[in-house]
Order: structure tokens, then C-alpha cells, then sequence
């Protein structure tokens, strides 16, 4: 006992938070610790101290033992090693679960456990103590079949153990039939979860069986009720006079739509005039609501889906295409009904008036992003041949103006601080029967990004404004990081020299800023770049306007794709409501009612379809690389690990070199460097490293991809 009175407390609490600890008297405590008689005083001075603050407790029979730990709940998430993680509702950071700890619980469920470790600067630790109820009751996996009786191979890493199928439970599936299990035990410590085939959804080398797999496993809607379709066909009727009526009337305003060449979906026009040396910007956005009434049955269908999903092969639309890709549709030379938003702009960047309004629009022009692009391109350089510019010439100053607007406003976007992580996605090319044939980097040009700053601008301008009108309205936001996780960044940082001012225990938006520029280029872009984006939370909608971080905004919405986003369908209702002057206590009381229930709704959907896309991307990876074994390639190290380093090839394509396929020695991972040194070659492998790589193998039912280093006189298949 001759530690400071804070480290004797550490000490005891420690030995009775023990598992093996059997209550004891004093005298007990004192002999196990070989605590001598003398100090058995200050021992018992400890331990009342310990008794007041809680955490533990004095029988009547004078036994100390640990005190009662609170009991809380929240959602379980399974890791394929075993372990596992619990997500409380409200809390950003999870509980780590140890494989001892999970007691049974089985991946989704709804359960109550204690924390067990709560170390500073730590995540912390808990012990499942009761499963209250199971969130997967189905699972989509690979059926094997042996003499009398099946299992499935769960396609969720997750779900840690194979599905027993008992006889005359697998309604005909053979061996390689991807299917749907409704689970009707969740097993134990030595009995495998058992469950019966509900539906077969093909052969595994069947085209399209792998991403319906996915989207069956996430549970997507696909086909659309006869009722929603049968509404849809009654409301997509041609725009007539009486719908025109009382609207402002833009019709021989000059706009176009700018999207990608495969677009269906139009949602969004331009238009853009110099007026007195200020910009007036219009966003036009579809009036999606005026064919989706509150409640109806394509009302209830588009909050269910809350997002339409963008999958490799396929979308699954958010409201059924009589719609989407009909008279919602901003299609050129056709009256639509539009919201717009409609800015004026001064030199600086800032809004000094706007105006928004139910419109009737007819666009000019469905322009692509290629060719506006290429139209910037030639104007630019008279030396080039001006094939885009003549082909839509009247529309040319447009654009330049265009050019210009966005110029302004990307750069008073990156003066107050927006982050923009550019990390390069994933473009594909599909084969009739989804087989990917090309693979590569999908291209944000100068089109693209003159886009996405007209639409940051009306999303913030929306936003500002019903925020100071005091009315219910949903949000997008995206909140400060988490403490612990930029303290965890800025000491990881500082091994490469690197640092991130954080006052008064938060960081601003324009230090992460700061710290992408100076890293862009290094071998270490890539890793700070994920571990940046990793720390920060992630965006959700809410009804309360806590601003954007990422965005440096204090306003933002989402206002400009009501097709494909419900967020945006529902304010646009409020939004008109106002405008027609019928928000009176009774609406406003209603949507403070539902607009929470939405907008969790529609994040928790949100958050499905972009692991839903995610997988897909990683699907078509590993079959594009399935016809490439044995090829080389050229790539970056983008990470580095105590199991390997990971390679990104030029077309985006990550795969692993694991340190037992470093056949040439072996190799130690330096954790401060991030570098794997070869004990007797001393040769190193660290991050940013061009190096070449052959593809041993690609797993489509775990969906990695593993490589081997080569020298560099091997030949390269780029």
C-alpha cells in the first residue's frame, strides 16, 4: 500500500472488477494482496472510497463486491474475427465486445450489456448480458447440399456461423443456388443457427443472381405494389392549363440540364444571366409533389424506400419510372412543373436576393457533362477544333458564365473552410449479361463540379431561409468530429511531420482542410486522407439545423433531388405550403409530429443503399479481376498492416499482399512508420510505394482480391 491514495483505489477496483473475484471481508482482500496488518487501515480507507463513488458496494455480511453495473442497450454489429461492436442510438462511439463477452447474441440484435472497461483516450469495453430481440430474421447465402440435409453459407461476413437447412426445409435448392433463409433458431455455443429456404434467387454463375444476392440481403424493394403503380399511371398525365395556373412562368428563360450521358432521372435545370454585374442563378428543381400527394400510396412506397439505389447493373428508383422518368423528368421541349430557386449573386460569391417559387419551365437543351466540359475545353484553346461549341453555339456564353459563377463560388466555399475529400469513384463498364469489361476511375470534370456548386447554393440558400422563418423543416447535417477520434488523427499525423490545431477541444472545419492540402501529392495522401474522413461522423437528417462541418455551412438541406431523395419530396411540401400561405398551427403541429420519425427513416435507408453500392463495386472488382490471375499490374500502397499492404491499381481495384505471400523473407510491421521492413533483405514496403503486383486470386463469396509483389522486370498488363 504504498502508492498515492488515486493508484491504490486503481488497484483494488481492478482486482474486484475481476471475473474470477468471489466477494471477500478485509481481512481476505489484505491476504491475497499481501497487504500487511498495519495498513489494513488505509486499505479500508480505499475501499470507502471506492463504496461512495459507486462502484462497489458492502454486503451485510461486510463482503466487498463490484457494484452494479448499469445496464444499457443498443444494436449489435458481428465482426468476421469473431468479435464484435455495440451501437447505442444517440452515441457516436461503439462498445468493443470481445468474443468471451458476446453471449450468444447473433448479428442485428437488440441487446442489454454492462461496460466492463472504460479506459481514457480508449474505446471502451463491454459484456452482452441479455439479448432482447433479434434484428436478422432472414439471411441470403450459397446452399450447399450433403446426404440429408443443407446449409448456407451466409454472403454477410457478420453472420459468423453456415445456416443448418434440415431436410424438406430447402424448397429444391441444389448446391450453388443463392438463396433466402428465414432463420428459426439462432443456435448456441456449440449448435449452428437452423433455418428453411424461402425463396431461390438463381445459380451463382447465373447473370444477375449475385447483385439481386446483395439486394435481397439488404432488403431492397424491387417491384412496386399495383396500387403504387396504378396511381402512378392515374397522376403522370401531361402538364395541362389549370396545372400552369398561378405559377410563375419561365418558359422562354434560357436553361438546360447537365447530367451524365445515362441518366434517366432529370430532376435538376440551370439557367444563368448577367444582370447589372450580378449573376441571377436558377436551380430548377422537379415538383415532384404535385404528383405525390401526402399519405397516398406513392406517398407511403417513397418513404419506405426513403432513396433511389444506384447498384453496378441496375437502379432501384424511389418512385416507379411512369413517373421518374416521365413527368418529373425535366425533359427538353416539354412544359414542366418545377420549385425554383432563383438567385442573384454579386462578384464575391454571396446571395443578395432570392426568390422561390412554383414555376413552369421548358428546357432548351439535355446537355451531358462530356460535352460541357469539352465546350469549356475548346473555348479555353481556339487552337482546338470547336466541334462542341459550334454544335450548341447559342448556349456557349452561357456556360462561360457558367464557369465563372462556379469559379467564385468553389473559392469563397474553400476561404471559409469546405473539405472536399476527392477521392476517386469507381466508373464500370458492363457486358450484356453484368459482366464488368472495364473498370476505371470516374471522372469529376469541370462540368461536374460547376454542378455541384449550383447545388450547394441552392441547398444553403433553402436552408438559410426557412430557418429564419421558424418553421418545421428537415436538415441535412453533419456535426462536429468526435474529440477522441481527432486527437487519435493528430497523433497518428504527427509521425510524418504533420499537425492539426485543435482550440478549445474541437477542431474547425478549415483545419482539415489545411491538412488535406499539404498531404496532397505525399505517399501518405491517400492513408491521412481515409483516416481524416474515418474521424469525422457522418451525415445525417435531422429537424434541428446544427449546420454542415464538412461543408463549413451553417445552413444546408437537401432541396434538389425530390425523384431520387425523400429529404427533398418533404420539404418541398412544407415549402409550398408556406408559399400558398396554408401553414397555419395545425400543419406546423403536424410536421413537427412526423418530420422526426422521416428524417431517421430516411437516414437509416440512406446508410442501406450506399453499403448496398458499396458491395455491388466490390462484387464487380473481384469478378473483373477473376479473369486476370496471374496478369501484373502497376500500383500504390495505399495501407499498411500487420497482415500486409494493400495496392490500389490506377482503375481503383484494391487488393491485399499478405505477409505469407512475402516469400522473399520476412517481414515486420513498424506501427509509427507504417512500413513493413524484411528482417534479413532490410528491404521496405511503405506508403505512397509505386510498386508491381500479380493478382493471385479473387474470392467473389468474401469479395477480396489478393496480390503478390514482383519485380520490375516482370512485363506489364496495364
Amino acid at each position: 500500500m504504498d502508492q498515492t491514495f488515486e493508484k491504490r483505489k486503481k488497484v483494488l477496483y481492478d482486482f474486484i472488477c475481476d471475473d474470477f473475484y468471489i466477494p471477500m471481508k478485509i481481512k481476505e482482500i489484505a491476504i491475497v494482496l499481501q497487504i500487511p496488518k498495519e495498513q489494513r487501515g488505509e486499505l479500508k480507507e480505499v475501499l470507502d472510497a471506492l463504496d461512495a463513488e459507486g462502484k462497489i458496494y458492502v454486503s451485510k455480511k461486510g463482503k466487498y463486491a463490484k457494484g452494479q453495473a448499469k445496464r444499457l442497450t443498443g444494436t449489435f454489429q458481428a465482426n468476421a474475427r469473431g468479435f464484435g461492436f455495440v451501437l447505442q442510438e444517440g452515441e457516436d462511439e461503439d462498445v468493443f465486445i470481445s468474443e468471451d463477452n458476446i453471449g450468444g447474441a447473433f448479428q442485428g440484435d437488440e441487446v442489454e450489456f454492462i461496460i466492463t472497461k472504460s479506459p481514457d483516450g480508449k474505446r471502451k469495453e463491454g459484456k452482452i448480458v441479455r439479448i432482447l430481440s433479434h434484428g436478422t430474421t432472414k439471411i441470403v447465402g450459397l446452399y450447399e447440399k450433403c446426404k440429408n440435409f443443407g446449409f448456407v453459407r451466409p454472403d454477410n461476413q457478420r453472420v459468423l456461423k453456415d445456416i443448418y437447412i434440415p431436410e424438406g426445409k430447402e424448397k429444391g435448392a441444389m448446391t450453388g443456388h443463392k438463396v433466402v433463409v428465414e432463420l428459426m433458431s439462432y443456435g448456441g455455443q456449440d449448435m449452428k443457427p437452423e433455418g428453411k429456404v424461402i425463396e431461390i434467387i438463381g445459380h451463382i454463375n447465373d447473370p444477375g443472381t449475385d447483385i439481386m444476392s446483395i439486394v435481397k440481403g439488404y432488403d431492397l424493394p424491387v417491384e412496386f405494389p399495383e396500387r403504387v403503380m396504378n396511381q402512378a399511371e392515374r397522376v403522370g398525365k401531361e402538364v395541362s392549363e389549370a396545372d400552369m395556373a398561378g405559377r410563375m412562368d419561365l418558359r422562354d428563360w434560357q436553361m438546360v440540364t447537365i447530367d451524365g450521358e445515362d441518366a434517366k432521372d432529370l430532376d435538376d435545370a440551370v439557367s444563368l444571366t448577367l444582370e447589372d454585374g450580378s449573376y441571377k442563378l436558377g436551380v430548377h428543381i422537379a415538383d415532384v409533389t404535385n404528383y405525390v400527394q401526402e399519405k397516398s400510396a406513392l406517398d407511403r412506397e417513397a418513404l419506405k424506400r426513403g432513396t433511389s439505389v444506384y447498384l453496378a447493373d441496375r437502379v432501384i428508383p424511389m418512385l416507379p419510372h411512369v413517373l421518374s422518368n416521365g413527368i418529373c423528368s425535366l425533359n427538353a421541349g416539354e412544359d414542366r412543373l418545377a420549385l425554383s430557386c432563383i438567385m442573384t449573386i454579386n462578384q464575391k460569391g454571396e446571395v443578395i436576393d432570392h426568390v422561390i417559387a412554383e414555376t413552369v419551365i421548358k428546357v432548351d437543351e439535355r446537355m451531358s457533362y462530356t460535352s460541357v466540359a469539352e465546350i469549356l475545353k475548346e473555348q479555353a484553346d481556339d487552337k482546338l477544333p470547336q466541334t462542341e461549341s459550334e454544335k450548341y453555339s447559342t448556349l456557349v456564353p452561357m456556360f462561360m458564365k457558367m464557369a465563372e459563377l462556379s469559379g467564385i463560388l468553389r473559392e469563397k466555399r474553400r476561404k471559409r473552410g469546405s473539405i472536399d475529400f476527392d477521392f476517386p469513384e469507381t466508373k464500370m463498364v458492363l457486358d450484356e449479361n453484368g459482366r464488368p469489361i472495364d473498370i476505371k476511375p470516374y471522372d469529376r470534370n469541370a462540368a461536374t463540379k460547376m454542378i455541384e456548386d449550383f447545388m450547394l447554393m441552392a441547398n444553403e440558400t433553402v436552408a438559410e431561409e426557412y430557418y429564419w422563418r421558424e418553421l418545421p423543416f428537415l436538415y441535412r447535417t453533419h456535426e462536429q468530429p468526435d474529440e477522441e477520434k481527432i486527437k487519435k488523427l493528430s497523433l497518428f499525423i504527427n509521425n510524418f511531420g504533420y499537425h492539426i490545431h485543435v482550440g478549445n477541444s474541437e477542431v474547425k472545419p478549415k483545419e482539415v482542410q489545411k491538412l488535406l492540402g499539404k498531404v496532397e501529392g505525399t505517399p501518405q495522401e491517400a492513408l491521412i486522407s481515409r483516416l481524416a474522413l474515418r474521424s469525422m461522423k457522418q451525415a445525417k437528417y435531422t429537424p434541428e439545423n446544427t449546420g454542415h462541418f464538412g461543408l463549413a455551412a451553417k445552413y444546408y438541406t437537401h432541396f434538389t433531388s425530390p425523384i431520387r431523395r425523400y429529404p427533398d419530396l418533404q420539404i418541398h411540401r412544407i415549402i409550398k405550403e408556406n408559399l400558398r400561405g396554408r401553414m397555419n398551427e395545425d400543419r406546423i403541429g403536424h410536421y413537427e409530429s412526423i418530420l422526426p420519425g422521416v428524417a431517421a427513416q430516411a437516414s437509416d435507408r440512406e446508410r442501406k443503399a450506399e453499403e448496398a453500392e458499396r458491395e455491388t463495386v466490390k462484387l464487380k472488382k473481384v469478378e473483373y479481376m477473376q479473369d486476370r490471375i496471374g496478369d501484373v499490374f502497376e500500383g500504390v500502397i495505399s495501407g499498411i498492416t500487420k497482415w500486409g499492404a494493400y495496392v490500389e491499381l490506377e482503375n481503383t481495384i484494391e487488393g491485399l499482399v499478405h505477409v505469407t505471400n512475402m516469400r522473399d523473407d520476412h517481414y515486420d510491421y513498424r506501427e509509427d512508420q507504417y512500413e513493413l521492413i524484411g528482417e534479413h533483405t532490410r528491404n521496405v514496403y511503405k506508403l505512397g510505394q509505386k510498386v508491381m503486383v500479380r493478382v493471385l486470386g479473387a474470392d467473389r463469396l468474401q469479395r477480396t482480391i489478393d496480390f503478390e509483389f514482383c519485380g520490375d522486370d516482370q512485363e506489364y498488363d496495364g
